[in-house]
């Protein structure tokens, strides 16, 4: 099967910076894009930023200048580099992949445990 893990999360004060790592593995035939999304409470999850395997990035517009998505060597790893953190990033991030799992040859999104982020003021 496949597994997203993730690590990096924690608490930081307003205008720190956190860097989450996120590795899939298993039977995984291709990796189509990885990101990263943020569940606040009482919100409903949205996207933070999104890498494909071309390199194309997007970011939500509420992070666009302080964060930066980046794939690993491996292709297999993909990282979140957060930089002037702010009370409203507090949240339970987690890690996505849509990637084609080599036993069925059929792509879906498959998602991390989450880590959570705490930024306070």
């Amino acid at each position: 099967q496949v597994q997203l893990v993730e690590s990096g999360g924690g608490l930081v004060q307003a205008g720190g910076s956190l860097r989450l790592s996120c590795a899939a593995s298993g039977t995984i035939f291709t990796i189509n894009a990885m990101g990263w999304y943020r569940q606040a409470p009482g919100k409903q999850r949205e996207l933070v930023a999104k890498v494909t395997s071309g390199g194309s990035t997007n970011y939500a517009d509420s992070v666009k200048g302080r964060v930066t998505i980046s794939r690993g060597n491996a292709k297999n790893t993909v990282y979140l580099q957060m930089n002037s953190l702010k009370p409203e990033d507090t949240a339970v991030y987690y890690c996505n992949a849509d990637l084609v799992d080599s036993r069925m040859m059929r792509g879906n999104d498959y998602w991390g445990q989450g880590t959570q982020v705490t930024v306070s003021s």
